[in-house]
């Protein structure tokens, strides 16, 4: 007979009660060893270690630590403008304005000239296993997707002019796109065989984001300038629904978003423009200004939404919060499946029959790269035995 399942915030049990793993959550900046310049567009794979960005103008480079050092690719010197990452930062994208699109399948030490079409590429996506990707011409409005790491591409019909930013699910079959120059919001749930027009209002939009299962979107927009005079679009709509329903959520005296990242479960969203950022911990039902990182503009984040990149001031920086993950249990077959998100601080699991004694469990646990969730299957032993996640 199985024992009773009690799951809390941050540790897993088989009968009895759970341990919940603390923290001290404080948002602080640290600038990284990347050279000041114009960086244009920053991505990271999904713990947040491994970086990517490019340079409006220059070249890209890539960090396997965080920010302590960089390496500059033997991408060419480009206008770059948008870089995509898989989730063990093996796969890279990245899109520029001429050009087209280069494709890295070795964490950016060679890059291939995957589309060879001039345009105004501006913005790339990509799966959580690199193999999809999905990049937007905002020109002639082209959207190329592949489905083999950019090796033979497919031209889709843009479902409107100007397309502008696009955004991936994980397992890349669901995308969700935004026309600039006062276009509406599109989704896909086919890599853009096919679209579907969302019932969000017309705004200028800047930016897209994704939860990883495509469900949780966000999109920023910015001021327009219309019939010769500036308008006020400042606003970031949300949707819990694949796009089917949005909100609006208006930010007076703000002179628009240009970047918004979401965490992998869409409860962690980032928006910034020139002046300022905001953050929200519940789907962007609420925000909160931070008004000590002025000028940051979010350009990437882990999957857990404790780890954020930013630039600002021709510099790249990092902020990093202790993450609290928080563990669930479900059945499979006979076993048992313990998963929490890919965490952006090392963690190991361990077990224990009386809460005193803790060892270090040797399962090594599977990335599900459709939900981005580590994941260990345990076999029940009849008895109560607890789980918890800690930091080593």
């Amino acid at each position: 007979m199985k024992a009773k399942i009690i799951l809390l915030v941050a540790a897993a049990t088989w009968g009895g009660l759970c341990i919940p793993f603390h923290s001290t959550r404080a948002q602080t900046w640290t600038q990284t060893s990347a050279p000041t310049n114009k960086w244009s567009s920053v991505a990271s794979s999904a713990d947040g270690s491994k970086l990517v960005a490019g340079i409006d103008n220059g070249g890209i480079y890539t960090s396997t630590n965080l920010g302590s050092a960089w390496t500059q690719t033997s991408a060419p010197t480009n206008m770059w403008s948008s870089v995509a990452s898989s989730a063990d930062g093996t796969i890279l994208a990245a899109t520029c304005v001429g050009p087209g699109v280069y494709v890295s399948t070795d964490s950016g030490a060679t890059w291939m000239h995957s589309v060879n079409t001039t345009g105004y590429w501006s913005s790339v996506a990509s799966s959580a296993d690199g193999r999809k990707i999905v990049a937007v011409d905002g020109g002639p409005s082209a959207i190329c997707s592949s489905t083999n790491f950019g090796l033979t591409w497919t031209s889709n019909s843009s479902p409107h002019n100007d397309m502008f930013a696009i955004a991936s699910s994980a397992n890349g079959n669901r995308l969700v796109a935004a026309a600039a120059n006062g276009g509406p919001i599109y989704t896909s749930t086919n890599l853009g065989v096919t679209w579907t027009l969302r019932s969000a209002p017309i705004k200028y939009l800047e930016c897209v984001a994704s939860s990883a299962d495509g469900t949780r979107l966000a999109v920023g927009s910015a001021f327009a300038f219309f019939f010769g005079e500036y308008t006020n679009y400042s606003s970031i709509y949300v949707s819990t629904n694949s796009g089917a329903t949005w909100t609006s959520n208006a930010f007076p005296d703000v002179d628009g978003f240009y970047s918004i990242v979401s965490s992998a479960d869409g409860s962690k969203l980032v928006a910034g423009g020139s002046e300022h950022t905001y953050v929200s911990t519940n789907s962007g039902v609420t925000w909160t200004f931070l008004a000590d990182d002025d000028g940051m503009s979010p350009a990437a984040i882990s999957a857990d939404g404790n780890k954020l990149i930013a630039t600002r001031d021709g510099g790249i920086w990092i902020s990093q919060i202790t993450p609290t993950p928080r563990m669930s249990i479900t059945s499979t077959s006979d076993n048992l499946k313990v998963s929490w998100l890919v965490p952006s601080t090392n963690l190991v699991i361990q077990q224990s029959l009386d809460l005193s004694s803790w060892t270090d469990m040797t399962d090594t646990p599977l990335l599900n790269l459709t939900n981005l969730q580590n994941e260990v299957i345990l076999s029940p032993t009849g008895s109560s035995v607890f789980f918890r996640l800690k930091t080593p």
